[in-house]
Parts: C-alpha cells; sequence; structure tokens
C-alpha cells in the first residue's frame, strides 16, 4: 500500500540506482508514482523494466561519478529525459580499503571523488535547478563508518565523514529556496558492496549488531522516501537519519587480533 507521500508526479535522479540500496530506494519511489531515473557504471536493463511496471517513466544512464565532466552530464540528461527534476539521491559510493602503511595516491583520491566529490558535483547541478523552480529534496547515503573505526578504512572513512559535512552546508545554502538536504546512514546492509568480504566474517560482524543481523536494502528505502517527502519530512533539513540496527553502539572488527596486525606487518 502506498505512503501518503505527496511524492506523485515527481522526478527523481539516482545514483548507484541499479542495484543494492539504490535499486530499492528506486523501486520505493517508482511505488508512489515517481519517474526515476538511475545512473549506474551498469545501468541494468532489467532493473529499469522494474521500474517502469510501477506505471512511471523509467531511464537507465550509464555514469562513472568519479568524473565530473560525467556528473555534469548525467544530471542534464536525467533533468531531459524526465522533463526536469524535483528529487536527487547520492548513493553511488565505492571503496578501495588499503591499511594506513600501505594507502595509496590512486586508491585515496577514488575513494574521495566516488564518495564525496560525486556528491557535491551532482548536487551542484541539481541544486541550480531546485533554485529556479524553489523546491527540490536532495538525500545522500552516509555510513556507520562515521561512528565505527574500523581497520583499512582511512579513505572512506574520510570521505562519508566529509560527505556528511557537504551535506550540512548544502542544506543551509538551499534552504532560503525551499530545498531540503539531509543525510540517511544505513548500517551493515546486504548489497553487492559487501558480497566479495568472506562469509565468516560478515557473520561475525553481525553478531555485534544490536538486532543481529545485516539489514535488506528494503528495509532502508523507506527513510530515504520518508526524508524525500515535503509532506512527511517538510521540516527535515540538514540533519542525519540514522537506521543501522543498532550498529553504531557496537564498533567491530570481523578479526582477530592477529588479523589486525598482519594488515600493517
Amino acid at each position: 500500500m502506498a505512503l501518503e507521500t505527496g511524492l506523485a508526479g515527481k522526478k527523481a535522479l539516482i545514483t548507484g540506482g541499479a542495484s543494492g540500496i539504490g535499486r530499492a530506494i528506486a523501486l520505493g519511489l517508482a511505488r508512489e508514482g515517481v519517474a526515476v531515473v538511475i545512473a549506474d557504471l551498469n545501468p541494468r536493463a532489467e532493473v529499469v523494466a522494474e521500474i517502469a511496471a510501477h506505471g512511471v517513466a523509467a531511464h537507465g544512464i550509464r555514469a562513472d561519478v568519479s568524473r565530473e565532466e560525467e556528473v555534469v552530464r548525467m544530471v542534464a540528461e536525467a533533468a531531459g529525459l524526465l522533463g526536469g527534476l524535483d528529487l536527487y539521491v547520492n548513493n553511488a559510493a565505492g571503496t578501495w580499503h588499503e591499511a594506513l602503511t600501505h594507502v595509496t595516491r590512486a586508491g585515496f583520491e577514488k575513494t574521495m571523488a566516488t564518495n564525496v566529490a560525486a556528491s557535491v558535483f551532482a548536487s551542484r547541478e541539481a541544486a541550480r535547478i531546485f533554485i529556479r523552480q524553489r523546491s527540490g529534496a536532495i538525500v545522500a547515503v552516509g555510513s556507520t563508518a562515521t561512528v565505527s573505526a574500523q581497520p583499512r578504512e582511512t579513505a572512506y572513512r574520510a570521505s562519508k565523514a566529509a560527505l556528511k559535512a557537504h551535506i550540512e552546508v548544502a542544506a543551509v545554502e538551499l534552504a532560503p529556496f525551499g530545498v531540503r538536504v539531509n543525510l540517511l546512514t544505513p548500517g551493515g546492509t546486504d548489497t553487492p558492496f559487501v558480497a566479495d568480504a568472506p562469509t565468516d566474517q560478515r557473520a561475525r560482524a553481525a553478531r555485534e549488531i544490536l538486532l543481529r543481523r545485516e539489514a535488506k536494502p528494503e528495509e532502508i528505502a523507506p527513510a530515504a522516501i520518508f526524508l524525500l517527502s515535503d509532506r512527511l519530512a517538510g521540516y527535515i533539513t540538514g540533519s542525519e537519519l540514522i537506521v543501522d540496527g543498532g550498529l553504531r553502539l557496537r564498533p567491530i572488527f570481523g578479526g582477530d587480533d592477529a588479523a589486525l596486525a598482519a594488515l600493517n606487518a
């Protein structure tokens, strides 16, 4: 059953929308009557078809969000395909984990470009549209990495902390135009993003979550829809909504002391 979100007829762009949390948000918005463009390195045709099956316009755009020129093109193309833009969800992210004594400039810069600069540049482009129409909403997907320090996440944690700072400044600057900007922070979620992690490590980590399991992407999507809805969240901007099963209360590392020491041996 559809929520009373007031989102029907809106137009949304979602990065990383072909899988995981992005796909779940795209489908959730489609059920609310929102036309959707997903941008992804692989904007899968079957996901676009899933979105369109809800009776809304749906399109896929290939974009490498670590490149500014592609981000600029992505926003313009999405607005062109939809005939405008009302909602932007910055979900795409990447991680190139490296232990401190093995950190590389390439890995660090790729992480920051994908996880921070992409949001800055896409929000800049979307904001230009939103300012003209004096309405719009932006949601960026953060990470509990900012409150739970994990080994090998020097670049990733820094990127997500910077993302939160960027979103807060954007909320301040765009408020006079009726544009709301918020951060959605999920905890451990069963997505392709963590698919390569060893099964036993994920199981040990899940035991430290208060709810003792990873989230499903479909459990994160309603929080994004809530934040995007002026009807439900019209007085919320510059805020962070954490949906993590209590993970932030239990710092975790999936290995033992020997494994931790071996990272920098």
